[in-house]
């Protein structure tokens, strides 16, 4: 008998952090990686919201804090959506974990039994799936094409809706694809959810704020006020704010499914770090001009990286809305043989055989759920990107 839980077997390690890790160990053995997977903005966390960090701690609000949030957060959370979203939330209706996915997780823990489906449109966040499998329930992936720009069309929605369906998880803007509903793709959806008063919407916006093109970002609460009472909305400063490392997420809901959430959180981690929490405050209340800053910058990085990727030999790259990622399709170099002299067969060796030959790291397709196609996250330095394209485009060009 094994001593490790069966519930590992349902899941896989992070396909990101794996890329990510496996550059870094190529950088320390001297090898000259440049690394695109990791999802994680390169600038700064703005100056106001470290030393609103620095007072607190100067303060002594070191502490631990109610379990989903001290009072002050929650408060301007609730700001937030109203400002922002037009959604109106109570305290209690509002939950603060450490970063984004545990409030997921925390969600799906607290809701789902065995046999219980989730909709998930693909390509999907490496994480959604695992965590549904990790409590016990049934991932129904739904295929997005580049077609339709890799977003979930309504009657496809419909098909995959049955009795045992209890959410379905959209992320817009995307990861992996920085695909982003407007108001009218976003409303064919909630269109066909409110035809479905046991399907629960479980909506990931942590990408809301990084939008390119005068693009309108809607959440779909919002869109369709009767979704509220079964939507949690989940959001948080990791990217938009330049906070990966200070793990602060949050998501507004139904007081009964937030309560359920807390439960979970209590005989877990506990509260999310006090400092980090009273950083996230001065986040969402302070200054906000440097977002569009650092969206100009994102912006030219992403059309630069679309415009080289398009150069490169058998590689066809979209042009996302948001996000700070790509989602190429190089299923025009599937068949053909590496310099290494390995034949590609799948994405995954593309993103091999492009590490071990041209030191840059991506990510398969296949691990988010559509390939032949590979993720770059474009939140890395210009020159950086510059280097990799040319790279990209000289592995592509010596395929034969």
């Amino acid at each position: 008998m094994s001593f490790l839980s069966a519930a590992l077997d349902r899941v896989k390690p992070s396909a990101t952090i794996a890329v990510t890790d496996k550059a870094r160990q190529l950088k320390a053995a001297g090898r000259n990686v440049i690394g695109l997977g990791a999802g994680e903005p390169d600038f700064d966390t703005p100056a106001n919201i470290k030393l609103a960090a620095i007072h607190a701690i100067e303060a002594g609000k070191t502490k631990y804090t109610a379990v989903d949030g001290i009072p002050e957060l929650k408060d301007a959370i609730i700001a937030k959506f109203k400002r922002e979203n037009g959604l109106t939330y109570k305290p209690s209706q509002i939950t603060v974990g450490t970063g984004g996915k545990q409030v997921l997780y925390n969600a799906l823990m607290a809701t789902i039994n065995p046999g219980d489906e989730v909709i998930i449109p693909a390509p999907y966040w490496v994480s959604y799936p695992e965590m549904v499998a990790l409590a016990g329930g049934e991932s129904v992936p739904v295929i997005c094409t580049a077609a339709h720009g890799f977003k979930l069309q309504a009657a496809d929605l419909e098909k995959a809706i049955t009795p045992k369906t209890k959410w379905i998880i959209l992320n817009s803007p995307s990861n992996p694809t920085g695909a982003a509903y407007s108001q009218a793709e976003m409303k064919a959806l909630t269109d066909v959810l409110v035809k479905h008063p046991h399907v629960w919407v479980m909506t990931d916006d942590m990408y809301e704020h990084l939008v390119y093109d005068d693009f309108t970002f809607v959440t779909p609460a919002q869109v369709e006020p009767k979704l509220f009472d079964r939507t949690l909305t989940v959001n948080g400063v990791s990217k938009a704010y330049c906070m990966t490392g200070w793990r602060i997420g949050y998501a507004g809901g139904p007081e009964k499914l937030i309560k359920a959430m807390a439960t979970i959180q209590s005989q877990s981690t506990s509260n999310p770090s006090s400092i980090a929490q009273w950083a996230a405050v001065e986040a969402l209340n302070g200054p906000q001009e440097f977002i569009p800053a650092n969206n100009k910058v994102f912006k030219e990085r992403r059309d630069l990286v679309v415009s080289m990727l398009n150069q490169a030999k058998g590689i066809d790259c979209p042009r996302p809305e948001g996000a700070f990622y790509v989602y190429p399709s190089c299923a025009g170099t599937i068949g053909k043989t590496a310099p290494s002299g390995k034949k590609l067969e799948t994405d995954e060796d593309f993103v091999t055989e492009l590490l071990e030959t041209e030191g840059v790291a991506v990510v398969q397709g296949s691990a988010f759920g559509l390939g032949p196609a590979f993720r770059i996250s474009y939140a890395t330095k210009t020159s950086d990107l510059e280097d990799a394209c040319k790279r990209i485009q000289r592995f592509c060009g010596n395929l034969r």
